[in-house]
């Protein structure tokens, strides 16, 4: 048996927030502009009700239902987030209570934007060590709360949402080929939050300096996956005997459609679909991936048997890339929009 995908669920909140719409919070940032240099169209942000264990649970209750599977089927949940409930307890274990995984032990990562990738490694090690496990590995991030809309650099980019993704044993030939994890903590400082942690625990002063926004050094990251992830790939695709064009699909991080294109061209993925979420939905972290997955799936995209080529790259900063070999889930999608739960 193989390692693989067995439903996929996602969900972003009804708020939609359009270039026009960002010029009242973002007074400088001109709505052409931003689809110009990014190729994002709206974003989505969390009501004020809603935290990223909410938006995990709706995404996770579409990936069950895609699966055939039910919460208490559940033995491992992965929440990857950077923007969780609080610092305090694990958002995986509000997760758990709000779907009902009661028998799931529960943990989160932070690998930022890398993070979706990283918990499928983690599943897919879970499962080889406990053969017949099923893992429910979420990605959950909710940037709005930390924007500094007074940095059109930054605030035009990210929207909230969350992705999720049922893993559990496929048949032979079917499921995860290979994957690459990378970290380059020398490089640590061009995404950072500065203020919130033990370094710089939160306080008055830290508010009023902006230290609790979040902070990018764009060029430094443009750099960064533009010299980092091609090479990441390209040993990942040596290793796993994969050719480049045998990719069927290139499911990307959302970071900016203008630098995606550069990448794809970059990596020889040109006969590969690419598949794109960021006209919608713009970056929303570590769910990304799973988002942009959910929406192919749903739309019925990936056929049984396909390569699929996963990628995430951001803070720390990271790159986990993941090829795998499509599976059709059991149960069909029930529509091709996330929609509230």
């Amino acid at each position: 048996m193989g390692v693989g995908i067995l439903g996929t669920g996602s969900y972003l909140p009804v708020e939609v927030v359009t270039n026009d719409d960002l010029v009242r919070l973002v007074p400088d940032a001109d709505p052409a502009w931003v689809s110009r240099k990014t190729m994002i169209d709206a974003r989505r942000f969390a009501a004020a009700d809603e935290a990223a264990s909410d938006l995990a649970a709706k995404a996770a209750r579409h990936a069950l239902e895609a699966s055939g599977l039910e919460a208490v089927d559940i033995d491992y949940l992965i929440v990857s987030t950077s923007t969780g409930d609080s610092p305090q307890p694990p958002t995986s274990t509000l997760v758990q209570e709000k779907i009902g995984a009661d028998r799931a032990a529960c943990f989160d990562i932070n690998v930022v934007c890398a993070g979706f990738v990283f918990g499928v490694a983690l599943a897919n090690s879970l499962i080889a060590t406990r053969p017949g496990a099923k893992v429910l590995v979420i990605a959950t991030d909710i940037y709005s709360r930390i924007l500094d809309f007074g940095d059109r650099r930054t605030a035009v980019l990210f929207g909230d949402g969350a992705g999720a993704a049922v893993m559990g044993e496929v048949p032979d030939g079917y499921g995860l080929l290979d994957l690459e994890l990378v970290s380059r903590g020398e490089a640590h400082e061009l995404i950072h939050v500065p203020a919130g942690g033990s370094r710089l625990p939160a306080s008055a002063e830290t508010v009023a300096n902006g230290d609790h926004y979040f902070k990018m050094n764009g060029r430094g990251v443009r750099e960064f996956v533009n010299s980092g992830v091609p090479p990441a790939f390209e040993t990942l695709l040596k290793r796993s005997g994969v050719a480049v064009d045998e990719v069927d699909h290139f499911v990307p991080h959302q970071a900016n459609g203008v630098m995606l294109a550069e990448l794809v061209e970059a990596t020889g993925l040109t006969a590969a679909t690419t598949h794109l979420t960021l006209d919608r939905y713009g970056n929303v972290g570590s769910a990304s991936v799973p988002v942009t997955l959910d929406d192919a799936a749903r739309k019925g995209a990936l056929k049984d048997g396909d390569v699929i080529l996963m990628a995430g790259f951001g803070g720390g900063m990271s790159v986990g890339a993941c090829l795998l070999r499509w599976k059709a889930p059991a149960t069909s999608a029930v529509s091709a929009t996330p929609t509230p739960a």
